[in-house]
C-alpha cells in the first residue's frame, strides 16, 4: 500500500509537463522500452514535450504496476514517471501505431492518450478532470 507521501510524489512527477506532437516514427529496443519521435510538441499529464525523440518504457516489465517512464533520448533526463491504465488495442488499429492521441488542447498541442509497446495491450495516460 502506498503512503500519501509517495502517492503525492508520483502525482507531482506526473504533473511536471505536457507536450503535444504528432508521431513520425518509432524504434523498439525491447517490449518494455521504445524510442518515439515527434515532429511537433505533444503533451502528457502535467508536461509538454518539444519535438524530438524520447524513450517510453515500463521500469519493471514484470510487475503488475502500470508505470510508464518517459526519458530523453540519451537517458539523462526523466521527464515523467506515472501510473497508467492497461488498455486493449482497438480493433482495426494498425499494428505499427505506437501512440494514440486525444483531441487537441486549446493551445493546439496533442495530448498523448496511450502508448502501445506491444501488439494488443497499451498504457493509457491518466489526466486530471478539468
Amino acid at each position: 500500500m502506498f503512503s500519501r507521501k509517495s502517492l503525492f510524489r508520483a502525482s507531482a512527477i506526473a504533473l511536471l509537463g505536457a507536450v503535444a506532437t504528432v508521431s513520425t516514427g518509432a524504434s523498439s529496443q525491447a517490449q518494455h522500452s521504445m524510442y518515439v519521435t515527434f515532429n511537433r510538441p505533444v503533451s502528457l499529464p502535467g508536461l509538454t514535450l518539444r519535438s524530438g525523440t524520447y524513450i517510453f518504457e515500463t521500469p519493471d516489465p514484470y510487475s503488475s504496476h502500470d508505470l510508464v517512464r518517459v526519458l530523453s533520448r540519451d537517458r539523462s533526463i526523466v521527464f515523467l514517471t506515472t501510473f497508467t491504465r492497461t488498455v486493449d488495442r482497438p480493433a482495426g488499429m494498425k499494428a505499427n501505431q505506437v501512440i494514440s492521441f486525444r483531441e487537441p488542447s486549446r493551445d493546439g498541442t496533442f495530448p498523448i492518450d496511450a502508448w502501445w509497446p506491444q501488439d494488443s495491450v497499451g498504457h493509457q495516460f491518466i489526466y486530471p478532470d478539468r
